[in-house]
């Protein structure tokens, strides 16, 4: 694959340079049935199987396969060794002419979901959001749970349903209860929301009855994403009590179709939020800190137009602890597990990372140059992009669009 620019000249502090290297899956329109592991690497992407195969890897078979999954498999030290490679294909100027027949434009690839999603379960991890959200609901009650700052609150979703970026999303249909109704009706939800959240994609499994550490979070991990668990608070609110949300979140899920390795946030690391609750020892991450938070800065936007910034730094429960906590029960982990932390949500009103917050319960609509906003209408398009400091610059994270389509009758 040949261009006639130089796609491996890139500008200095490019968010999608040599520190970065997401992964994604692809086609292009010569082959549009054949998916292949593509590496973002400026405007363009790597055609990683038959480069590995030229340059004579020794992980050419597993970047040659039709979706990430058994890269994922490989584990750490595979994860390490494909990315040193990588960083020297696209670098050095000895092998210059090689990886430059395998680059091509971005515009001309078609991403695709990068993996299969095994499991997915969904955490509460900002003490934030879940402060807004408690006030919201109980105004004259505690904002948090008796139990939320001993453990990272989660609910198990829908793999099926998790879609990757573009891929439009149907209005739910639903039961919903208003207030004012004796009776539950049926119908489209009137309060589609958005979540802005961030995806953790695990890579090498654990066996049924292993906990996983914190201190292990970096051998199961794989990988970071966005993404947005669309949310229907209608069909939530009458159906969550007492078991948690359901049909009201398992309608769709977006990600990014980039993963963004571990590896490539090392520079963005930040300590959580000072702890005011003592932490069972497997929690705790004053004597086991690995990894700690990531200060990544999230921007959502309705319809072109910012509406919010939600800094993910600001997240009380940190990736490796919910890892621990979903696995300290003995359930295994499998490769292509999702998890999400929960919406990101900051201090202040401009931080927080759904409508429901945004427009505190559909009471204080945002004022748009398109229009007035409490929820999501028909035709909205809501993305999410991201970015965190690297060595040289900024790590720039694949972007989740959304757009609303009508419910279908």
């Amino acid at each position: 694959m040949t261009t006639d620019a130089h796609p491996l000249d890139l500008p200095v502090g490019d968010p999608f340079g040599p520190d970065n290297l997401p992964y994604g899956l692809g086609t292009t329109v010569e082959d549009p049935d054949r998916p292949r592991i593509v590496v973002r690497y400026g405007d363009s992407v790597l055609d990683v199987g038959p480069a590995a195969e030229a340059f004579g890897s020794p992980h050419a078979d597993l970047l040659q396969r039709p979706l990430l999954n058994p890269l994922l498999a490989a584990g750490r030290s595979v994860w390490q060794s494909v990315r040193a490679q990588l960083h020297d294909w696209l670098t050095s100027p000895a092998h210059r002419a090689t990886a430059e027949r395998f680059m091509r434009p971005l515009s001309e690839v078609t991403l695709r979901m990068p993996f299969e999603v095994a499991d997915y379960v969904d955490f509460y991890a900002s003490e934030h959001h879940a402060t807004n959200v408690g006030r919201i609901f109980r105004p004259d009650g505690d904002a948090l749970t008796p139990n939320w700052k001993h453990l990272p609150i989660g609910y198990h979703g829908r793999a099926g349903t998790v879609v990757v970026s573009g891929t439009p999303v149907v209005r739910p249909q639903g039961q919903r209860k208003p207030p004012h109704e004796d009776a539950p009706l049926f119908g489209p939800s009137r309060r589609l929301d958005i979540e802005a959240e961030v995806g953790f994609v695990v890579g090498a499994p654990s066996a049924q009855g292993e906990p996983v550490p914190m201190s292990g979070f970096r051998d199961h991990v794989f990988g970071v994403t966005l993404l947005n668990d669309w949310s229907a608070r209608d069909i939530q609110a009458w159906e969550y009590v007492p078991l948690g949300p359901f049909l009201g979140k398992s309608f769709a899920t977006s990600v990014s179709p980039w993963i963004t390795p571990l590896d490539a946030l090392d520079a963005a690391r930040t300590a959580p939020p000072a702890r005011d609750v003592p932490l069972l020892p497997y929690l705790d991450d004053a004597v086991e800190p690995e990894p700690g938070g990531i200060d990544l800065r999230i921007t959502v936007a309705l319809n072109g137009h910012t509406i919010a910034e939600p800094p993910f730094s600001a997240m009380y429960w940190t990736a490796a602890q919910q890892l621990a906590h979903m696995t300290v029960n003995g359930a295994s982990l499998r490769t292509g597990d999702l998890y999400a932390s929960g919406t990101v949500s900051g201090p202040e009103p401009a931080q927080r990372g759904s409508l429901l917050e945004l427009t505190w319960g559909g009471k204080e609509p945002l004022e748009l140059p398109d229009g007035t906003r409490a929820f999501l209408e028909d035709g909205d398009e809501v993305t999410l992009t991201a970015w965190a400091p690297g060595p040289a610059g900024r790590i720039g994270m694949g972007e989740v669009t959304g757009r609303i389509h009508a419910a279908r009758r």
